[in-house]
């Protein structure tokens, strides 16, 4: 499924292969929590912007439209009409985010929704019951995100439950993926390293799950609460006790100089809310740093967002048009910033890979870094 190209380094360049094409790696996926780009961004705007890989949440799908309703339409990818790979997150990250509004046992996990308050139990199974009728690419499995300043003795047990939980969520995937009615039955299941900042905990667990030989493993618990430093010492630490020939993906990871720094150190998969967000507010990303383009500097500036840049906003429209809408609330001012703001995060990977064939990561990296702290 994962072919390893060229090492640059630690940087890898990979090819993984799923039911629903190839996905060139490193990768970064755009987030889709309900389906779609908050933003108003079309699945042609996706495919236009060089998408490969769109991320969608369990939780969220779970609670609305509902993923029997989703089953019954055919699966993700013919609901919102996109026949390239998606990855659905498992739900786990709402154990973490929606902290008072869940009690967590061995079973699984207990949430009141966030839309209605209704009770909603979720387990491991439930959670790859649910990745199944969404019938996505990859299904994560169910963990709990501990907080990264939490104390050691509930990190290691909650450590312990997440693997207890990884097998369990295999066992109900194979039965899953063996049933007739399943719409994906090569849906691929990946495992999640966890163990907050402790190094040793966080080892003893990539070493556990590797031994599972799933198809990925992805690297949680991170950016939530930890210094950049931090993060960047326990990927270093976790990434020789993961497979080399398995993808490795950095969950909901993060600014560019993250990515850059990630991908040094052996990560092959991406997601973060960043280019999306920042360009709903205004904030566009550029090879000579990000811009808030409500600044009244842009209020008569013919120029596009980036000079060279060919995404849908730059290839036609100002800074200063563009601020213009922005200052209005005219949608249109937010969907040019996310369709930018993705562009330049699907072409920085184009240009990470195309790096690492070269065997140039180093410099390339150098100057990106570089450019982006200018002001």
């Amino acid at each position: 499924m994962y072919k390893l190209i060229k090492k640059d380094g630690n940087a890898k360049r990979g090819e993984f292969h799923t039911v629903h094409g190839v996905i060139q790696t490193p990768v970064f996926m755009n987030v889709g929590t309900a389906a779609a780009i908050k933003g108003a961004v079309s699945t042609e705007d996706l495919e236009a912007i060089g998408t490969q890989v769109e991320l969608s949440n369990t939780y969220h799908l779970h609670v609305r439209p509902g993923d029997q309703v989703v089953k019954k339409m055919g699966g993700l990818h013919k609901f919102m009409s996109w026949d390239r790979p998606i990855l659905t997150d498992s739900g786990g990250f709402q154990v973490f985010s929606l902290a008072g509004l869940r009690k967590i046992r061995e079973e699984g996990v207990c949430f009141h929704s966030h839309v209605d308050g209704k009770k909603i139990f979720m387990g491991p199974e439930e959670s790859m019951q649910i990745q199944s009728s969404l019938a996505s690419t990859i299904a994560m499995a169910f963990d709990e995100c501990a907080p990264s300043r939490a104390d050691r003795s509930y990190v290691q047990a909650s450590v312990e439950r997440t693997t207890r939980w990884l097998e369990r969520c295999r066992a109900e995937m194979t039965r899953l993926n063996s049933l007739e009615d399943t719409i994906n039955k090569e849906q691929l299941l990946f495992g999640i390293n966890q163990g907050a900042v402790y190094e040793d905990i966080r080892i003893d667990h990539a070493k556990r799950i590797a031994e599972m030989d799933l198809p990925g493993y992805a690297i949680g618990g991170l950016a939530v609460g930890e210094t950049h430093e931090e993060m960047y010492q326990i990927i270093e630490a976790v990434i020789p006790h993961l497979p080399v020939e398995k993808p490795t993906y950095l969950m909901g990871v993060g600014t560019p100089a993250n990515i850059l720094e990630a991908v040094e150190r052996g990560v092959d998969f991406f997601d973060c809310v960043y280019p999306g967000r920042n360009g709903r507010h205004g904030h566009v990303y550029t090879n000579q740093g990000k811009r808030n383009l409500f600044n009244a500097r842009y209020e008569l500036d013919e120029r596009p967002i980036e000079e060279g840049c060919k995404c849908p906003a730059c290839r036609r429209y100002s800074r200063a048009y563009i601020r213009h809408l922005l200052k209005a609330k005219e949608m249109l001012g937010m969907r040019l910033c996310v369709l930018h703001n993705l562009y330049f995060y699907n072409h920085m990977m184009e240009e990470i890979r195309e790096a690492i064939e070269a065997g140039t990561y180093q410099e390339y990296k150098k100057r990106k870094l570089s450019g982006m702290e200018k002001k």
